[in-house]
């Protein structure tokens, strides 16, 4: 049996449905499970944010849709008891999960750093730890530029600033007057860079790594926007 968690679920024929899982050591699986009824429903349990143990089969129950088949699924551990600003935060984790990965690019790495995410915004919520995933998730996709070297070669300096160019990183820039990241075209702190690699984020570099993260993100997720941002407030997203 696996650990894993329910990222989003849809109704299949009367007694069945259709759940995205990200499992520990594959990343993303679709299934199919019945829910049952009465006492032996597993309703309860299949929700976001439950930490479970899956069963599956080797034959999937429908070979057109490629979905695998659940077999036992129950509780690991109590629900993460997420609220407020921490509750939105592991929805919009959700969804990036579910729209920027597949079947195919299931990203087996990134099932401890959603669990550690869940973790810390269960404590208390931070937009610190919605960059940490987000860097994460663009490391195992292939898309998260160097944050230890520019496009020179040279390591990252606390007292530089950069722009960041795509397809090729982080170049210098000649000035020291620091300005918010805007489309691409702003200056980012090689501070701000270097505590994002280290996890150290600070209060006055949050809403520049957030710019960042929302650029590099940009072009996988589309022109689709994404609906759990609509839950946040301003200040908190």
């Amino acid at each position: 049996m696996k650990r894993g968690y329910v990222l989003h679920h849809r109704q299949f024929r009367e007694s069945s449905v259709i759940v995205n899982l990200l499992i520990e050591g594959e990343g993303r699986v679709d299934a199919i499970t019945r829910v049952g009824s009465g006492k032996r429903s597993i309703k309860s349990i299949l929700q976001p944010f439950q930490p479970l143990i899956i069963q599956f089969s080797t034959k999937s129950e429908s070979k057109n849709l490629g979905l695998k088949n659940i077999t036992q699924i129950e509780s690991a551990a109590p629900a993460m008891p997420l609220s407020g600003n921490s509750l939105y935060s592991g929805f919009y984790l959700n969804e990036l999960l579910v729209r920027l990965l597949s079947v195919e690019h299931q990203a087996e790495g990134i099932f401890l750093d959603y669990h550690r995410a869940l973790l810390a915004l269960a404590k208390q919520f931070c937009s610190s730890h919605l960059r940490y995933f987000e860097m994460a998730l663009l490391l195992e996709l292939g898309a998260l530029p160097s944050l230890a070297y520019d496009t020179q070669g040279d390591l990252l300096d606390n007292n530089c600033h950069y722009r960041f160019i795509a397809q090729s990183g982080f170049i210098p820039i000649l000035t020291s007057q620091e300005s918010h990241f805007t489309h691409g075209k702003g200056s980012l702190s090689g501070a701000m860079l270097l505590a994002l690699a280290s996890q150290e984020l600070q209060p006055e570099q949050f809403n520049q790594a957030k710019g960042l993260m929302r650029y590099l993100l940009t072009p996988l997720l589309g022109n689709k926007p994404l609906l759990s941002r609509q839950l946040f407030t301003k200040k908190t997203d």
